[in-house]
């Protein structure tokens, strides 16, 4: 498998654990501040930026969805509400992350139709071809190994199915580029320092950011991957973009 530049990315450099298991303290850490602090970073932007996602799907109107990388389900909860599939079933590394996300469900009365579990996005426990969407918010930069992952999520795929991807990318306007940099580099994690106590959590965005492979590189990895149909939308000055494929 070949690996990429932000797959050797880690949160805490000086740790001897893998990125995967940095990953899942990092979120375990974060957890109680995780929503605040995406709401507050992006000033709420973050919310239009998953339906928009989300919309990607609803001309396929998938009955089961795989919601990967999960976190505290926001995805999925927006996802039932806007698409309202037979069910959706989220899965992430980070237990802390998974308990908030289901008091939330369970404050909506959503237990029948959202499971969240505990698992590796890059070694699933789940069956071929048994979901007809996976969606991934923020999530496919903290994979371990990307290409690992990606071809993983289309074996759980049916023939037919569509995968959307939601991630962070680099702005290409000047003026605003140079003022993005500063935001990520500095201010991004004051703000994670002094909310949520970890400064490495915002730091390690930062990073994974600057080396992931985004717009037609994602694409060509996509297609190399063994998706078809890819293609991909810039949202926000480029600060984001929806990555979409099918298998």
């Amino acid at each position: 498998m070949q690996k990429f530049a932000h797959d050797t990315v880690v949160p805490f450099k000086n740790s001897e654990l893998s990125k995967k298991q940095q990953i899942a303290a990092m979120f375990d850490k974060i957890a109680f501040r995780y929503d605040f602090l995406n709401r507050f970073l992006s000033a709420g932007i973050d919310v239009s930026w998953r339906k928009k996602a989300i919309k990607q799907l609803q001309t396929l109107q998938p009955k089961y969805i795989l919601d990967v990388a999960t976190g505290t389900g926001d995805v999925a909860i927006l996802a039932e509400k806007m698409l309202h599939p037979v069910k959706i079933t989220g899965i992430d590394i980070s237990e802390g992350m998974l308990d908030i996300g289901r008091k939330k469900i369970q404050k909506l009365g959503l237990q029948n139709k959202i499971e969240l579990l505990k698992g590796d996005s890059e070694t699933m426990n789940l069956a071929d071809n048994s979901f007809d969407a996976i969606t991934v918010a923020f999530g496919v930069r903290n994979f371990q190994n990307l290409e690992n992952g990606l071809t993983e999520m289309l074996r759980v795929l049916k023939p037919g199915g569509k995968l959307v991807v939601l991630e962070f990318s680099r702005p290409k306007q000047f003026l605003f580029k140079n003022f993005y940099n500063l935001y990520m580099k500095t201010i991004a994690p004051g703000f994670g320092k002094l909310i949520a106590k970890n400064k490495d959590a915002y730091q390690y965005l930062n990073d994974s950011v600057q080396r992931f492979p985004e717009g037609t590189d994602f694409i060509n990895i996509l297609n190399k991957a063994g998706y078809t149909s890819s293609y991909y939308k810039a949202l926000t000055l480029g600060i984001c973009t929806i990555y979409c494929a099918s298998k």
